[in-house]
């Protein structure tokens, strides 16, 4: 077993999968604080680095694309103060250091762990249920439902709306962007048939951050959410199972069809002309049309 113990926090290896539990150093970021202790088998692993500084060296890992949903749904934007994976080793401990790399690097020999990327989550993101509140709202999640509640800081048509409830199966998608210079983040949900362009600010299905020092604890509902949503190596597979078997459809048939969505095309504008559809009723019709086609 391997183990090293820094005010940053305390990693442990027991061979099998690594420990990592956050410090209660008053550097340590909000962030790691709440996500809590993470336990990272050794098959989710890619590498182990430490680099050495002046005053302090820097232990890193790196997972297999595909193993965390927090890493998947942050995209690699969680600044260093907030990233889990990173130890913040004083110079004394160096030498411990370095020999925590050795027993991993060792152990993923043995184990002949590949560094390719997995098709599968590896770790099972954020414990529920979940609920933080920053920038324009308030975003909770149980597993099931996700569901944003607006603060008086909220834009008045977004407000206007109430409370939102969505249910995980409805939702495609999930994004999380930090504030950087003068952009603001958000927390994005893509509500399946109800895609969007707007601005966080006015989008009922995203709350807006400023930047202040909440603002990562975003992140969490977003990984929490993206540990339950089909892995992104998943819904690669399906769509190439989709265009091999559309590509195996007679020509004469995939000519019928076309025309069939274009007559549906014509049908949906002349609702729209005569006032059967509202805006918002025609452009999903045309979109899911559209798609089809």
């Amino acid at each position: 077993m391997a183990e090293i113990i820094q005010k940053d926090g305390t990693w442990v290896f027991d061979g099998d999968a690594l420990r990592l539990t956050p410090g209660r150093d008053k550097n340590v970021s909000l962030f790691r604080k709440t996500l809590g202790e993470l336990v990272v088998p050794l098959g989710a692993l890619a590498g182990v680095s430490f680099e050495q500084g002046k005053k302090a060296g820097r232990l890193r890992l790196r997972l297999r694309d595909g193993a965390d949903p927090l890493l998947h749904a942050t995209g690699g934007r969680l600044t260093e103060p907030h990233d889990p994976y990173q130890l913040i080793v004083e110079s004394d401990r160096y030498g411990v250091a370095e020999y925590f790399v050795d027993e991993v690097r060792n152990a993923l020999l043995l184990d002949e762990v590949p560094a390719e990327p997995v098709d599968k989550y590896l770790l099972p993101g954020p414990s529920l249920p979940l609920s933080v509140s920053a920038g324009d709202g308030t975003a909770s999640f149980d597993g099931e439902h996700i569901r944003l509640e607006w603060n008086w800081k909220t834009e008045d048509a977004k407000a206007a709306a109430g409370t939102r409830s969505l249910a995980l199966a409805d939702i495609t998608a999930v994004e999380w962007h930090p504030a950087a210079g003068l952009e603001n983040g958000y927390l994005r949900f893509t509500v399946r048939n109800a895609p969007t362009k707007a601005p966080p600010k006015y989008d009922p299905n995203s709350v807006e951050l400023w930047g202040f020092k909440k603002d990562p604890l975003m992140a969490l509902v977003a990984a929490a959410v993206q540990a339950r949503l089909p892995h992104p190596a998943a819904t690669t597979a399906h769509a190439a199972t989709t265009a091999h078997a559309a590509a195996s459809v007679p020509q004469d048939d995939v000519a019928q069809d076309h025309d069939a969505l274009l007559r549906r095309l014509r049908e949906l504008g002349e609702l729209h002309r005569t006032g059967v559809l509202t805006d918002e009723e025609f452009t999903m019709a045309k979109q899911a049309v559209l798609k089809r086609m």
